[in-house]
C-alpha cells in the first residue's frame, strides 16, 4: 500500500520544477528530521541525477525505470518503490501522471 498522508510535517511552499514542467515537486521535513519530496512527474521520458541514495515510492499513476549501468526496464505501480544508490542516476518513463515520494538517504 502506498503512503497516502505524511503528518506533522514542514513543507516548502515554493515549488521544485524541472524539465519545462514535466516534474513538480515540494520539500518536505519529516516530524523525525528525515527529507523527501512529494510531486508528480507528467508524461515523458527523463532522466534523473542522484547525490544521496533515493527510494522512489509510487503513490498513485505508473511508471518505468531504468537505473544506470542497466539495460532493463521495471515497472512500478501504487505501493510499489525503488532504490537508485548515491551519485547514479535512473531513467524514468511516464505515460500517465506519476505521483510519489522521493526519500532520501
Amino acid at each position: 500500500m502506498s503512503t497516502e498522508t505524511l503528518s506533522g510535517v514542514s513543507v516548502a511552499t515554493r515549488a521544485n520544477v524541472y524539465f519545462d514542467g514535466k516534474c513538480v515537486s515540494h520539500s518536505v521535513t519529516q516530524a523525525d528530521g528525515r527529507k523527501v519530496s512529494v510531486g508528480v512527474i507528467l508524461p515523458a521520458t527523463l532522466t534523473f541525477n542522484t547525490a544521496a541514495p533515493e527510494i522512489m515510492e509510487c503513490v498513485a499513476g505508473a511508471c518505468e525505470y531504468k537505473l544506470a549501468g542497466s539495460s532493463a526496464w521495471q515497472h512500478s505501480g501504487p505501493g510499489d518503490r525503488f532504490s537508485v544508490p548515491a551519485n547514479s542516476s535512473f531513467e524514468i518513463r511516464v505515460t500517465e501522471p506519476y505521483h510519489y515520494i522521493c526519500h532520501f538517504g
